[in-house]
């Protein structure tokens, strides 16, 4: 059987992740410019849409591990030229994820004041998150779908197409935040009520938009029936790789949350501390992410059309650029810390303790780093739960208990607690690094047992 290596061939690591290094960005600019546009309205509206949005990240959780699963299966199935198995991936994922977007949608609405009575809102703030809730919440099913849309076309190799519908998807969610809570135009100031609308509608129109792109660039037309017929042998596939990869991010974002709890009982400044610095840490990540997904993307397509050893080259590559950008941004912003914590506070010890957990960073980003680059790369050959196992027991083995130990009994506070993230963050890496040595992950490809299928059948 020929392998139809013209994806990978004419696409090199750098042409796919600089799209998604401005797609990542945006993702995270499009939170930004809502939270900075609602401090217009009030302070109470942006600590309303705040508690609402620990909810909604919660869901895009849930919806990824369908996104993940279906763009490594799209990106192995491109790599070995099968165009009909690509479209019938896509539909399957398509369906999976629009059903469980309406069942979510659903729940959220109809349970959304058991949720928001966790977080005790005044009445004033539980108005606003309740309107947001009704809206965004209920219009949850176009995230689900453009998330999926996203991963698949990124899969392919089409990370362009995907940046132009951010940049879409931006423009128009601020054009409309700023015409509904300024009135401009004539337009009704509907402060949250309009932000909501704003980002509902900037999610549909980029649904729209992705599926038409879609139909535009798939080489074997997805047709009606695709739709209608779930097809297990898909659906195993998408699955073997979303659950442990959504298994993995959950487990992440449940331990930050009881870190987070343990930094409270430091006090009001120590959590201060903790957003001001993680925010800009932030920006040493974003390239990280970029990469990781881009690795994703370029891993499995080259795992797929079965050339293992130039894959296990690459991704020593795309680290060592995915270090080199980390660390310079990491250097960068340790010996300017005191003068950008700044920005967000006059507070002294915030900036001087702020400042030296972002010293700290030097040590944690190329263990953070690894993990992000490597684990990809580990998940689109189809090694998908070896770096999950490991993280739950490194997270929940050292990092949850060490945090506690180290920041609140011993009483070194963030230190301590940056010290155990620090600690977490090199041990995963370092089991990834072997993991992805020991080449165990080359008997892992989903599309490998596709050809032997194949082969039973003809033979």
């Amino acid at each position: 059987m020929s392998i139809n290596n013209h994806s990978i061939s004419k696409l090199s690591l750098f042409a796919i992740t600089w799209p998604i290094f401005i797609e990542v960005f945006l993702q995270a600019f499009m939170k930004f410019t809502d939270v900075f546009m609602l401090s217009f309205v009030s302070d109470e509206a942006v600590a309303a849409i705040g508690v609402v949005n620990q909810i909604m990240m919660f869901t895009f959780v849930l919806f990824n591990f369908t996104a993940m699963g279906s763009g490594v299966v799209v990106a192995q199935f491109t790599g070995a030229g099968k165009g009909k198995d690509v479209s019938k991936t896509i539909a399957n994922a398509l369906v999976i994820n629009l059903l469980f977007g309406f069942i979510v949608s659903v729940i959220v609405v109809l349970f959304r004041h058991q949720f928001l009575s966790i977080f005790n809102l005044s009445p004033e703030l539980y108005a606003y998150a309740d309107i947001y809730m009704i809206i965004v919440g209920g219009t949850l099913f176009t995230q689900s779908m453009v998330l999926t849309l996203f991963s698949v076309m990124e899969a392919k190799g089409y990370t362009k197409d995907v940046m132009y519908v951010a940049i879409g998807m931006n423009v128009i969610n601020i054009l409309g935040n700023y015409l509904f809570i300024f009135g401009a135009l004539g337009v009704p100031q509907l402060g949250v009520t309009g932000v909501a609308i704003s980002t509902a509608v900037a999610r549909a129109l980029a649904m729209v938009a992705m599926f038409f792109i879609l139909y535009r660039r798939v080489e074997v037309r997805i047709k009606v029936k695709d739709y209608l017929y779930l097809q297990m042998d898909y659906v195993k596939k998408i699955m073997k790789i979303g659950i442990p990869s959504a298994g993995e991010h959950l487990s992440y974002n449940t331990s930050q949350i009881v870190i987070t709890v343990f930094i409270t009982l430091l006090g009001a400044s120590a959590l201060a501390t903790k957003v001001y610095t993680q925010n800009l840490m932030m920006l040493m990540v974003i390239f990280s992410m970029a990469m990781s997904k881009g690795m994703q993307i370029y891993i499995g397509q080259l795992v797929g059309a079965g050339r293992l050893e130039e894959a296990y080259r690459n991704m020593y590559r795309g680290l060592k650029w995915a270090l080199g950008v980390a660390m310079s941004v990491a250097v960068i912003l340790a010996f300017s810390g005191e003068y950008l914590i700044t920005f967000f506070t006059s507070e002294i010890d915030i900036i001087t303790v702020g400042a030296t957990l972002l010293i700290f960073g030097l040590i944690l980003e190329p263990g953070r780093t690894s993990n992000l680059v490597i684990i990809s790369a580990l998940r689109a050959s189809g090694d998908a739960k070896f770096p999950v196992m490991m993280g739950i027991l490194s997270m929940w083995g050292i990092s949850v208990p060490l945090a506690y130990y180290l920041g609140v009994h011993l009483g070194y506070g963030l230190f301590g607690i940056w010290t155990a993230l620090i600690i977490d963050e090199w041990v995963r890496a370092i089991l990834m690094h072997f993991r992805w040595r020991s080449k165990v992950w080359q008997r892992k490809s989903l599309v490998r047992q596709e050809r032997s299928e194949v082969v039973q059948e003809t033979s």
